[in-house]
C-alpha cells in the first residue's frame, strides 16, 4: 500500500560511511567499539549497581565480543549507534552511549547509557549524551530522542535533566529488572529547529 508520507529519516544513509567518533567535554571521546574492550565489558558487568539497571548479565570475555560485534552491525543495517565512551588520553573505556531503536518515519531513536563504576560521578554520562544527542539532531537530523530510566534511577534523571530532555510522563509498569517491573520516566529531545503542529 503506498505512503502518503515519505520517511523523516533514512536509517541506510547511516551505514553509508564509517560511524563516527564524537568528541565531547571532560575530555571524552564516543568511538566505535573495539574487540579488545572485551575485558572492560566484563569488568563494568560484574559491579552489583549496573546489574541492578540492566535486565542482561554478561559471564565472560567471548560473550563480550559477540555483544561487540552486534554492536557494530547494528550500525552497517542503520539501526543503531553503540560507542564506548573513553577518555581522550589514555583510551580507558569510562561508559557506553548507545542510540537504538531508530524509527525511520518519525525520525526517532532512543539513547540508552551507562557509566563504569570508577567513572562514576565525574559527568561522564551526561557528557556523553549531550555529545551523542548534538550529532544526532545535527547530522542525521533525527526529530526525535528519547530516554526512559526507571523512577528509582535518580542519576539517569538527573542527566536527562542536564542535557535537556524534558520529562514527559511516567509509564506505569514499562520496565522489567530483576526485581520486578518498575515505572519508568519518559524523557523526550525534540531538534529545536521543527515548529510543532
Amino acid at each position: 500500500m503506498p505512503l502518503l508520507i515519505s520517511p523523516l529519516l533514512d536509517p541506510a544513509r547511516l551505514a553509508q560511511g564509517a560511524q563516527p567518533s564524537l568528541g565531547a567535554e571532560g575530555g571524552l571521546v564516543l568511538r566505535p567499539w573495539r574487540t579488545e574492550d572485551a575485558e572492560a565489558l566484563v569488568e563494568v558487568f560484574a559491579d552489583p549497581v549496573t546489574r541492578r539497571w540492566h535486565n542482561r548479565r554478561l559471564d565472560d570475555a567471548e560473550e563480550a565480543r559477540r555483544w561487540i560485534g552486534g554492536w557494530r552491525d547494528a550500525w552497517t543495517a542503520g539501526g543503531g549507534a553503540h560507542w564506548a565512551v573513553a577518555d581522550g588520553r589514555s583510551d580507558e573505556v569510562r561508559g557506553r552511549l548507545s542510540l537504538a531503536r531508530f524509527v525511520a518515519m518519525s525520525g526517532q531513536a532512543e539513547v540508552t547509557y551507562w557509566t563504569a563504576p570508577r567513572a562514576r560521578g565525574a559527568g561522564v554520562a551526561t557528557c556523553a549524551v549531550r555529545a551523542a544527542g548534538e550529532w544526532a539532531l545535527a547530522e542525521p537530523r533525527f526529530h526525535r530522542l528519547e530516554l526512559t530510566h526507571s523512577v528509582h534511577n535518580e542519576a539517569s534523571c538527573r542527566v536527562a535533566h542536564r542535557c535537556g530532555y524534558a520529562l514527559e510522563g511516567t509509564r506505569r509498569r514499562a520496565l522489567l529488572h530483576c526485581d520486578g517491573l518498575h515505572d519508568a520516566h519518559l524523557h523526550a529531545r525534540l531538534r529545536a529547529s521543527e515548529p510543532e503542529r
